[in-house]
């Protein structure tokens, strides 16, 4: 049978089962007298112990019971049984779990995810619950929809909500050791222990290590393995019935090989060999008209090519410096590295296996996390209650790995047995054997190329709570709270070619009077370009230096609010609730401009060469002070139909911060200049309404949960690569679908749970952005092309200027000035300046002319794309999954198999919708056997998840111009195939 034949099969079971499950609840006919009841779930969803069938939210909640039966061991794995849930890892440092389609688009120190993640009923910024595996866990919830009064602030998408075991009177502890494929080796305890009658404390840790995901032909070595630990002490004292303290610490760390993002995708933009009538005459001219890479499905043979380096601007400098003479009588010509360009990556192509890749430089991962958090509760009265909840946490990380995760060819001459232009031998200039000694990367004669993400984040949370109970007409919650987070986020991208250029291109310069070739202007202040280079070692870097690229973000966030719901029984079956909630935020971000190969010197009287201000440092811009109110709430009408059915109606409005964008590159105006862009994004806001039916049968044996939805958003927050720099824009947008979950036990023994999420989202019409991969919008009188080397992002310029140029001789001979100077961005060395329209001296004799400020869509950028209609990223239009166990008795020991199978349409990584975005269609198949002997506490489970193997593309990121445009995926696990063995006492 075909992989393909297995799915639509088990897709078709999902539909079947939905359907058959469904038609019982609506025609309320009686279940088999021999089934079992749905066991009841407790939750806190309105901060408040209720039944989840009593609560009128959107919300699935999972015992860990059911987290262990249905092997979600982390949040990352939750899309598998909530509804119109999608998760992936992010290109930097956090991930984006996305609900209802939205998400964490926006990528910035000072942006805030859409989903709020909360540990015990405490919000959290930054955090690691999606990095972490499940440890002694109570249950976990999520709701679904904007939270606009309890949770509130940044909770447009939802809550997930950890909740741990706390300490209990009564002595208990685990033990569970777990071994499988990849070498995997995990491990669980718990202890509680009653110290006193009124005093108890509970520890629990857990660890997993495993060998590598994915494979590594170069080094020939597993790279993307796990080395991670958890450790949570607790400790709960309550000296009487109306009072109750918890003090809780939680630690994760984790240091291994753990890669950040996949392969490294690229469909080769070879570049035109002819413009209009006129052939381009070089492979070099058509590197200068690449983009490097094109937009291509993923799915293509085409996508595992390699970009066009020849459109590399470290290269374009590289290929044109002199070395060296050949020959000690100074008679041969000048050796160069080569004078028709150098492409390192001429002649590769990758493997199909998007496990593998081929890199010098593994991948390396450290974080860590720490979650202080202190909960009081003191009952004022018989019907009131004060709560506070403190929160402090701490995360720091650090990740490495090679930037495109592919080997490239030699770029570096050897300068053995050259001689300057006096006589005097090279050996001491940098290419001995045609090897360069990198200060963070090492000794190679290839490109190589890595980056390095790392943050320090902190934050404090408080809140107090007066709630009351038990009032007959009346109850309510009313409460303040304050956040205060700090963060430090740096990324950089270091390559060999940027420190040899900084080194021995800007920084040295000849020197006729010492008869030697080569000097460090920026030592002896020789006429040179200075360009700082940091020395230092990649773990324990300096951070200051221009040979690498640095962005450079560090934000401050202020949050109050205040809030209140009111809860009015109008009748024993109607209920009211009413909630607002008032919330003032203020960020102040802190500009470092990016500076690489940027420095300074006016010796020659005409200002910087590079176009930057400073040597070496990221001095900082006066920063950005934002502030926002906002007032959000919900409203929410439910009419308890029967005693076991529930039907309500609501209407929430969410709001999300605003915030900075990061900055670009310093550059001096008078040298370069290029297109403002914004240095702000606005806040996002979203009217959502709701109805929903909760329904159980009279014998408790199904349980059909339905929601309806619809959201109107306003400014939603999405980023891409502009300029080096993760650029955030605003639209507004729209989203509704249906969501069904259902559990049924029609007989004893058996269990089904199901679950179907419709999904169709929509950006406004009228709405526009200019896609990087597809700038001209397939107008054939523009063309791209590469700017000038010190701006980063590509340009469009008219086609018959460019036919001008390569029909003249002079035009084609000074081929990379003139093309770059049609771009909106440029230098002062042959290119426009809007102060003296014919700064280009060969225009004149072209008979160009043209402002690209003006005369270009966007001042070049190119034009922008219609995005009215298109969907939301990460949207999946049917979510599906079923689980179906049956449990039966072998001697004194109760035997359960399981299988699970989820299913996600296909989706779209970008709002382009282009066949380049989309994301494929993707199903993951789980079954597990398990073994618990009641009597001796044992619990012996085997599975495997993936059971087909499949290696899905659940996400991408498209990187930078400068870049190339190619694109990081993010894949699915593989088959994992583990046996766990756990004890009771």
């Amino acid at each position: 049978m075909t992989a393909s034949v297995v799915h639509a099969r088990l897709a078709a079971t999902v539909s079947i089962l939905a359907l058959t499950m469904a038609t019982p609840a609506l025609a309320q006919t009686a279940p088999d007298s021999g089934a079992t009841t749905v066991e009841d779930i407790i939750v806190t969803a309105q901060k408040r112990e209720e039944s989840i069938q009593d609560v009128p939210i959107a919300v699935s909640a999972f015992s860990a019971e059911t987290l262990d039966a249905m092997k979600i061991e982390g949040g990352s794995e939750l899309l598998r049984a909530v509804p119109n849930v999608s998760f992936s890892k992010n290109n930097f440092s956090m991930y984006n779990f996305s609900i209802r389609g939205i998400g964490t688009k926006a990528i910035s120190a000072s942006s805030d995810p859409a989903v709020a993640v909360s540990f015990n009923n405490s919000p959290m910024i930054r955090n690691r619950l999606f990095e972490s595996e499940y440890m002694d866990v109570n249950r976990v919830e999520v709701l679904r929809g904007p939270q606009g009064t309890l949770y509130g602030r940044n909770a447009t998408a939802g809550v997930v909500n950890m909740i741990p075991n706390l300490p209990g009177p009564d002595f208990e502890a685990l033990l569970k050791a777990e071994t499988g494929n990849y070498g995997t080796v995990r491990g669980q305890a718990m202890v509680n222990i009653p110290l006193a009658e009124n005093f108890w404390v509970r520890g629990a840790a857990s660890m997993t290590k495993r060998d590598g995901f994915d494979y590594n032909t170069f080094t020939e070595s597993h790279v993307n393995g796990r080395d991670l630990y958890s450790t949570r002490l607790s400790a709960a004292w309550e000296p009487n019935d109306r009072f109750n303290a918890t003090l809780i610490w939680e630690h994760f760390g984790e240091d291994d090989n753990r890669s950040r993002t996949g392969k490294n995708l690229c469909t080769r933009d070879e570049g035109p060999a002819r413009v209009g009538n006129v052939d381009i005459p070089t492979l070099a001219d058509r590197g200068r008209m690449s983009q490097g890479c094109l937009p291509g499905s993923l799915y293509d043979d085409a996508a595992y090519g390699v970009p066009n380096g020849l459109g590399l601007s470290q290269m374009l400098i590289l290929s044109g410096i002199g070395i060296g003479y050949q020959h000690p009588d100074l008679g041969g010509a000048p050796v160069y590295a080569s004078p028709a360009g150098i492409d390192p990556y001429e002649g590769l192509a990758q493997s199909r296996n998007l496990r593998e890749i081929s890199t010098s430089y593994n991948p390396k991962f450290v974080a860590d996390n720490d979650i202080f958090q202190l909960n009081l509760r003191f009952d004022i009265s018989d019907n009131i209650t004060l709560y506070s909840q403190t929160l402090y946490t701490e995360d720091s990380y650090w990740s490495t790995q090679d930037y495109n995760r592919y080997i490239t060819n030699n770029v570096f001459n050897s300068t053995d047995n050259l001689y300057g232009i006096f006589g005097d031998p090279l050996e001491s200039v940098a290419l001995r054997g045609g090897f360069y000694n990198d200060p963070q990367l090492g000794l190679s004669s290839r490109m190589e190329s890595a980056d390095l993400s790392r943050s320090e984040n902190s934050q404090f949370y408080q809140e107090f709570r007066i709630q009351s109970v038990g009032n007959e007409f009346f109850n309510y919650s009313i409460g303040a709270n304050y956040t205060k987070f700090k963060t430090k986020d740096d990324y950089f991208v270091f390559n060999n070619v940027f420190s040899f250029l900084a080194e021995y291109f800007y920084n040295r310069v000849p020197n006729f009077e010492n008869e030697s070739l080569i000097t460090r202007g920026c030592i002896d202040g020789s006429n040179g370009e200075c360009v700082g280079v940091d020395y230092s070692d990649l773990s324990n870097l300096n951070g200051d230096g221009h040979n690498y690229f640095r962005s450079k973000n560090e934000s401050v966030t202020k949050s109050f609010a205040l809030f209140g719901e009111g809860y009015f029984d109008l009748s024993p079956v109607h209920k009211l609730t009413i909630g607002l909630r008032y919330t003032d935020d203020k960020k102040v971000f802190t500009p470092y401009p990016s500076q690489l190969l940027l420095g300074s010197d006016d010796s020659l009287g005409y200002g910087s060469v590079t176009g930057g201000n400073v040597v070496s440092g990221y001095p900082a811009m006066p920063d950005i002070v934002q502030n926002w109110q906002a007032l959000t709430g919900r409203a929410v009408f439910d009419w308890k139909l029967n005693e076991n059915s529930l039907l309500y109606a609501s209407y929430s409005r969410g709001y999300k911060g605003g915030g900075a964008n990061p900055p670009r590159a310093d550059l001096n105006e008078s040298v370069v200049q290029y297109q403002p862009l914004g240095e702000t994004f606005e806040p996002e806001y979203v009217n959502a309404f709701e109805v929903g039916l909760k329904y159980q049968n009279s014998s408790g044996s199904f349980r059909f949960n339905t929601t309806a939805f619809y959201y109107d958003y306003s400014d939603y927050q999405i980023s891409q690569i502009v300029d080096r720099i993760s650029f955030n824009e605003n639209f507004d947008a729209s989203a509704y679908g249906l969501e069904f979950e259902t559990i049924w036990r029609p007989i004893d023994r058996l269990r089904v749970d199901a679950n179907v999420g419709l999904l169709k989202t929509r950006i406004a019409d009228g709405e526009s952005s200019i896609d990087v991969m597809n700038r001209t919008q397939g107008n054939p009188d523009w063309v791209v092309l590469r700017p000038w080397i010190q701006v980063p992002s590509n340009c469009i310029a008219p086609k018959a200027h460019v036919e001008t140029i390569f029909s003249s001789f002079l035009g084609t001979l000074f081929s990379p000035y003139a093309l770059s100077a049609l771009c909106g961005g440029s230098s002062r060395n042959g290119s426009y300046d809007p102060a003296f329209p014919s700064t280009f001296p060969f225009w004149q004799y072209l008979g160009i002319t043209y402002n690209p400020f003006e005369d270009a869509p966007n001042g070049g950028r190119g034009f922008a794309a219609d995005l009215s209609g298109n969907e939301f990223p990460n949207s999946p239009r049917v979510t599906a999954s079923v689980g179906v166990q049956y449990e039966f008795n072998v001697g004194a020991w109760e035997v359960v198999p399981r299988i699970d199978y989820y299913r996600q349409s296909s989706s779209y990584f970008r709002v382009y919708n282009s066949e380049y975005d989309r994301i494929r269609a993707w199903d993951n198949l789980n079954i597990s056997l398990t073994l618990e002997n009641p009597e001796k506490n044992l619990v012996i489970q085997a599975y495997v998840k993936n059971v087909l193997d499949e290696t899905s593309i659940v996400d991408a990121f498209t990187n930078s111009d400068d870049s190339m445009l190619t694109t990081n995926v993010f894949t699915t696990d593989p088959r994992l195939i583990g046996l766990s063995l756990s004890a009771r006492f």
